[in-house]
């Protein structure tokens, strides 16, 4: 199903759930998706402490349930592809914890990625169950759980 702009653009759900647009992006949405939050978060560190950047993930996560839900239901897919705003909450959460060097930002994306289209248990099982806005969310932020788990080991590893 192809996605017009003006859709993306005729409710604040849809221009959120579409990551700003970037989910129009006919190849590959989730990882342009993803690729949004690099500047987000980069803005974010310009002004907000850590502990303000974390409670403004978990209200963007909130909003994502609500945003998610309304889109889906608007295009009768609860889980539509271009619908990314749960890769750029999630892929936030991320950074928060990766080190800042373009190896440990590469790496972070890279492992997000691999597990946001992966799916490993119990990913997959959530995301195959749960369809609506909170399901839509929770399968990124499993997949972000599962990216930081390997970055801190690899960090551990490295410095010991």
């Amino acid at each position: 199903m192809t996605i017009s702009p003006k859709f993306v653009f005729s409710h604040p759900a849809h221009f959120l759930s579409f990551g700003f647009g970037s989910g129009l992006s006919p190849m590959a949405p989730g990882t342009a998706g993803t690729l949004v939050a690099f500047p987000l978060y980069w803005l974010m560190q310009q002004w907000l402490s850590g502990t303000a950047i974390l409670t403004v993930i978990l209200l963007m996560f909130v909003v994502g349930v609500w945003a998610c839900q309304y889109t889906g239901q608007a295009l009768g897919v609860p889980d539509h592809g271009g619908i990314v705003w749960d890769e750029i909450v999630a892929f936030l959460l991320v950074l928060c914890v990766t080190p800042p060097m373009l190896v440990w930002y590469v790496a972070a994306f890279l492992l997000f990625r691999l597990f946001d289209i992966w799916k490993p248990f119990p990913i997959r099982q959530f995301d195959q169950r749960l369809k609506n806005g909170f399901g839509v969310m929770l399968d990124d932020l499993l997949a972000a759980l599962y990216a930081v788990i390997v970055l801190k080991g690899a960090l551990w590893i490295i410095t010991n």
